[in-house]
């Protein structure tokens, strides 16, 4: 690494040129590249190389793929702010093929694709929305006069990485609900290999970036789990950072929208929340750059889990969720209770004569189980004397 902190990077010419070709001050852009490489959990002095790279490294060629989905994913990265999507798709990668912002349609469109293939074979990222049908060979999506399944097979075949952006990518999501008539698969099924997958419906644009801008610094993709979710993004539960959760570890819930607790801000668990198992950084990323509380649960509404593969889209919104951690107990006491009247003089004679009569009977239970046990004992010593005398 050849510059070790982003101080040492104040002069640097290069990084004055990649300032003014992205439209920032140089304190933003160095503010820029410290937050991504927080974002990522990424060691002291990454950020300094990941400036570097930004403003030095050729960018990576992007093929952006559609098939079953509803462009969310992409309306996502429109409203990205840091930085925005010009900047983006023309300053910070290439992108050289994507059918909702191409100009360039039919064979033309096609030819772009080709031509960006050839040119950076074995270096191009690509960057696939949606499901894959798969029933019936594939012939519920084509473009170009090919399937989905083929089309997708052919641009994984020299492509240096392939990232399955959304649910609906990543494992098949809102497509893939039973019946699932179209047989919507993800892109790693179809594949047969492993894909990083950075599910949401829609994901957080940032989560994308910021796996676009590691595999730009370090020529390699982050670390993922078992299910190819990058472990900087997914490994923690909503749950764990939410913050309503104070008022799930003291028992305040929320038990109808619009009731007291929803209008308090109370934890969101009985109206159905998936928080407690859903894998994903909302909380604390928030989304849509609009200020506190742009996620679901901070405007109210529970968690329905969308980035989880079995949640989202197959649970009911208001089911209560699976809880990974703790699961609290169906009732808690209120938060301020109530104190009793106190038994009237009826009342407390009612309840004296009760317990007396207990207590005799419980005498007479000890005197009769007395008498029985030497009555025990007395026939023990009896047979005893009988075999001594024999």
């Amino acid at each position: 690494m050849a510059n070790t902190s982003l101080l040492e990077l104040e002069s640097d010419s290069g990084i004055e040129a990649a300032c003014k070709r992205l439209s920032m001050s140089k304190r933003e852009f160095l503010q820029f590249c410290a937050a991504m490489s927080a974002t990522l959990g990424l060691p002291q002095g990454a950020e300094a190389a990941m400036a570097t790279a930004v403003a030095a490294k050729q960018r990576p060629s992007v093929i952006w793929l559609h098939f079953q989905e509803c462009t969310g994913c992409t309306e996502s990265m429109l409203r990205a702010e840091h930085p925005t999507l010009e900047k983006l798709i023309l300053d910070v990668i290439s992108l050289d093929y994507h059918e909702t912002l191409f100009v360039a349609a039919g064979h033309q469109a096609e030819a772009a694709r080709k031509s960006a293939m050839a040119a950076h074979k074995g270096k191009y990222l690509l960057v696939v929305e949606g499901a894959i049908p798969t029933k019936d060979g594939g012939i519920y999506c084509k473009i170009g006069g090919k399937t989905a399944i083929e089309l997708l097979k052919e641009c994984a075949a020299d492509a240096a990485a392939v990232i399955a952006i959304g649910s609906c990518a990543s494992w098949g999501g809102m497509p893939s609900t039973d019946p699932n008539p179209t047989g919507a698969s993800g892109v790693a099924k179809v594949l047969g290999k492993p894909v990083v997958t950075i599910p949401g419906c829609p994901p957080n644009p940032y989560n994308f970036l910021s796996t676009v801008v590691h595999f730009l610094t370090f020529g390699s993709l982050p670390a993922v789990d078992h299910l190819g979710r990058p472990k900087f993004a997914y490994s923690r539960l909503v749950h764990e950072n939410c913050e309503r959760r104070a008022h799930f570890d003291a028992g305040r819930f929320a038990m109808d929208f619009g009731d007291e607790g929803h209008r308090k801000g109370y934890c969101l668990y009985k109206l159905g929340c998936k928080g407690p198992e859903t894998y994903a950084n909302c909380p604390t990323i928030l989304f849509g750059d609009a200020g506190g509380g742009t996620w679901p649960v901070g405007c109210g509404h529970p968690c329905i889990g969308c980035t989880e593969e079995g949640v989202g889209f197959q649970k009911p919104i208001h089911m209560l969720a699976k809880m990974k951690n703790i699961e609290p107990p169906l009732q808690y006491a209120r938060i301020v209770e109530e104190k009793g009247t106190g038994a009237t003089i009826g009342a407390a004679a009612v309840l004296a004569a009760v317990a007396g009569a207990a207590a005799g009977a419980g005498a007479m239970v000890a005197k009769n189980l007395g008498l029985s046990h030497k009555a025990e004992e007395a026939e023990k010593a009896k047979d005893s004397g009988e075999k001594a005398g024999v």
